[in-house]
This record gives C-alpha cells, sequence and structure tokens, in this order.
C-alpha cells in the first residue's frame, strides 16, 4: 500500500484515469479515434470531456486538501468539511443567492456560498474553543449536528420559496452538468492552493498548538484563521461548480498521512493526487455501472467513502486515537 502511495505510482494512476476519463461516456470516442476526430468527436471533447475532467481533478485535490488544513487546524483527524458543517452553509448561502438575487450569474452564488461557508465554519471553531471539548469524537459529532440544522433550516426556506428543485443541482454532487463556461470558476481555487504551499510548515507548526506556535514566533490565530479561511473557501467553489462530495476531504487526508505522516508540506502533493484520482474512479464507475445511464457522484464517492472509513476503523489503528 505504502507503494502505491508514493508520488511516482499516484502521478502514473492519475494519468492513466484521466486518459480513460477522457474517452468514456454515451458518445462513442475511442482512443484509436484521437488522430482522426470528426467535428462532432472533437466537440464532445472540448465542449464536454474536457472541462469534466479538468473540474473532476481541480475538485478531487483542492477538497482532499481542504480537509487536510481543517484536519491540522483543529488537531482532530475527524474533521473535515463535511463533519464541521461547512458543505451545508455553502448550500444555505447559495439557496439565499437564488431567493434574493436568481437572475444572477454564478459570481452571485460564489460570493454568499464563500460568506456563508466562511461565517460557519468560525462559528463552529468558537463553539468548539467554547466547549472546550476533550474526547476527539464530540468535535466532529457537533459540526454534524450544526450542518444538520443548516441543512433543516436551508430545507424549510427551500419549501417555503418553492426552490425545491432549484437548489437540488446543489445537493449532490454532479459531472454531467459540467461543460465549457461552467467550470472555470474552479481556476480561482489554485491561488489558494499556492498560498497554501507557502504557509504549510506554518499550518503545521499550528497544529501543534498555540503554546508550542507562539514559542516559535507564529502568530497562532492569524494562521488559524487563513487556514480555515482557504479550507471554507475552496469547499464554496467546489459546491457552487459541481455540489456536494461527501466523505473525500475526511478519509483522503487519514489515508496519506498514515503511510506519509503528518508534516503538511510533504503530505500536499500526496493528498491532492490521491483525491484527484478517488474522485475520478468513483466518476468513472458512476458511468460506466448503469451504462448509458449515469450514478451521481456523490452517490458512489458516498459508497466508496462510507466502505474506506468504516474500514480504516475496523482496523482500530493507534493513528486514530491520537
Amino acid at each position: 500500500m505504502k507503494f502505491l502511495l508514493n508520488g511516482m505510482s499516484l502521478a502514473i494512476m492519475l494519468i492513466l484515469l484521466t486518459i480513460l476519463s477522457l474517452f468514456v461516456g454515451v458518445s462513442k470516442v475511442s482512443i484509436t479515434d484521437i488522430f482522426h476526430l470528426t467535428q462532432e468527436q472533437r466537440n464532445i471533447i472540448i465542449s464536454s470531456r474536457i472541462p469534466r475532467t479538468v473540474s473532476i481533478i481541480i475538485s478531487g485535490s483542492t477538497l482532499a486538501l481542504s480537509g487536510l488544513i481543517m484536519q491540522q487546524m483543529m488537531q482532530n483527524k475527524f474533521v473535515s468539511p463535511t463533519t464541521a458543517g461547512t458543505m451545508d452553509w455553502a448550500k444555505l448561502g447559495i439557496l439565499i443567492s437564488l431567493i434574493w438575487f436568481p437572475q444572477e450569474n454564478i459570481m452571485i452564488k460564489l460570493a454568499f456560498a464563500v460568506l456563508l461557508s466562511v461565517g460557519g465554519t468560525f462559528l463552529f471553531v468558537k463553539l468548539v474553543q467554547l466547549i472546550r471539548f476533550k474526547d476527539v469524537i464530540f468535535i466532529p459529532l457537533l459540526g454534524i449536528m450544526l450542518g444538520g440544522i443548516v441543512s433543516s433550516f436551508a430545507t424549510f426556506i427551500a419549501l417555503k420559496t418553492n426552490t425545491v428543485q432549484s437548489i437540488g443541482n446543489w445537493l449532490t454532487g454532479n459531472f454531467a452538468i459540467i461543460t465549457s463556461g461552467r467550470y472555470e470558476i474552479l481556476y480561482l481555487s489554485i491561488p489558494l492552493l499556492i498560498l497554501t504551499y507557502i504557509f504549510a510548515n506554518h499550518f503545521t507548526i499550528a497544529g501543534m498548538g498555540k503554546d508550542f506556535s507562539n514559542n516559535l514566533g507564529v502568530n497562532y490565530d492569524r494562521i488559524i484563521n487563513l487556514g480555515l479561511f482557504i479550507s471554507a473557501t475552496i469547499t464554496a467553489l467546489v459546491v457552487v461548480t459541481v455540489g456536494t462530495l461527501p466523505f473525500l476531504g475526511l478519509i483522503v487526508p487519514n489515508i496519506i498521512s498514515i503511510f506519509r505522516g503528518d508534516h503538511l508540506k510533504n503530505a500536499l502533493p500526496h493528498t491532492a493526487m490521491l483525491g484527484a484520482i478517488f474522485v475520478m474512479f468513483s466518476d468513472i464507475i458512476g458511468r460506466l455501472i448503469v451504462y448509458p445511464y449515469e450514478i451521481n457522484i456523490g452517490l458512489t464517492i458516498g459508497v466508496f467513502g462510507t466502505i474506506i472509513f468504516l474500514t480504516l476503523l475496523m482496523k482500530g489503528r493507534h493513528h486514530y486515537a491520537n
């Protein structure tokens, strides 16, 4: 397993899955046709397959890194955008934008999603600091309960305003709607990834505690706020573009930390590649299992994620007890 998680093996798997993703779908485009594509096939590749594959890579890698940052900042291996309620706040932001500005473009939805996801994440952190949980399992439980309240409130508002169908696209992840012109907003996450790499060592130090950080001259509160802002913004970008992708930010960082350690800067490239691989594999399976129909990526990731997470828990590794 450790061999499969080294940089070269992950890069090869990602390249192979990327090529496969370009040629899997209802419209028949074979890899043998690559040098003599018809106009229709060329349009399919450029306007649908490439945008979908690029959005899978960006969404998978950034959301996995978002989970890694949150786990490092909260010093808890069970915290992620899913278990901290960040995704639920982002969906509430999208719903509010649909009600108030139904005709506006996607940037308005993004602005509301970022605003509420950042605010909701900081609220979660403040509640954790206020209650001062000592058992690591209670922190994600608090996030799940908070996310459940927000999700229920969003559903209530959607029912009252007759916007249930409008918000439906963001309730579960779906790459089938990704075409040219609908995914470019994900490129906004690239500067955030660069910022994450620049401050990776600071995030690692902050993850060791406030006293340790202050002794090394690192402004603990500022780094924590920066890390949570990056994580919440990335989550909002993914939710606005493709919808909810459960478990991704939870299991991928845990797998990498088991085999590669907890040093954030060393784990960043491996986490990003494994996140992209996991989403790409799940998406391809979703396209093939009921071909020519398609299963939403949120469902396939949920199934695979549940199996993987339960497997990790049942192994009873000491890694999760710390």
